[in-house]
């Protein structure tokens, strides 16, 4: 299960930010996955779940999932189609010079802070 290692990546560079512009406590954060990216969203869920509870900056932050569906491109018909129903082989002309378009990310879209009150950011 590489999950666990794609969570601790991502919590690491969310901190990173956090640290940057000095955010004291993260409330969620939202990714980007591809539905071929190889990183299944129900295990990255339970592991993120895991280990925010031991976390400073993102102690219990929520996780939200956006999917990206996977589209291949045709290199011979020029058309899209998506990837999963069918593979590399082109449903239009039956061609394999297809490459995949879209569909592999894993990408950090929003991190949502707590508001400071003034005075108080940073601590």
């Amino acid at each position: 299960m590489h999950e666990l290692g794609v969570v601790f990546h991502c919590i690491k560079e969310v901190n990173e930010i956090a640290t940057e512009n000095k955010v004291s406590r993260v409330n969620s954060v939202t990714i980007q996955l591809g539905e071929v990216s190889t990183v299944i969203p129900e295990l990255f869920e339970d592991c993120w779940n895991w280990a925010v509870k031991k976390e400073t900056v993102l102690k219990d932050a929520k996780i939200h999932i956006e999917r990206i569906n996977a589209i291949t491109f045709c290199e011979d018909c020029r058309k899209e189609y998506p990837t999963v129903e069918y593979g590399r082989t082109c449903p239009f002309c039956g061609s394999e010079r297809t490459y995949l378009v879209q569909g592999n990310e894993f990408m950090i879209k929003e991190i949502e802070v707590v508001d400071s009150p003034p005075g108080e950011e940073g601590k």
